[in-house]
């Protein structure tokens, strides 16, 4: 993991098209612009960890739906 100390306005790049800007800093956080190409996809790490735990509960749900389908054709 690469770690950095950025101020206010400073930039980190990455690769050839994606930007990420120090917008503002505060007292435990801080605000950041992110510019990157529509392909490349953005998300903040909690909502993938959201995703995450809905993807395993709808396999859940499915499995369990097609075990009383399954179970009632028998």
């Amino acid at each position: 993991m690469l770690v950095l100390t950025r101020k206010r306005d400073e930039v980190i790049q990455i690769g050839d098209n994606i930007v990420i800007k120090i917008l503002k800093t505060g007292k435990g956080a801080i605000k950041i612009g992110i510019d990157a190409p529509e392909h490349v996809r953005v998300v903040r790490g909690e909502l993938i960890e959201e995703e995450s735990k809905s993807d395993v509960m709808d396999s859940a749900t499915a499995t369990q739906t097609e075990q009383t389908l399954n179970a009632q054709c028998a």
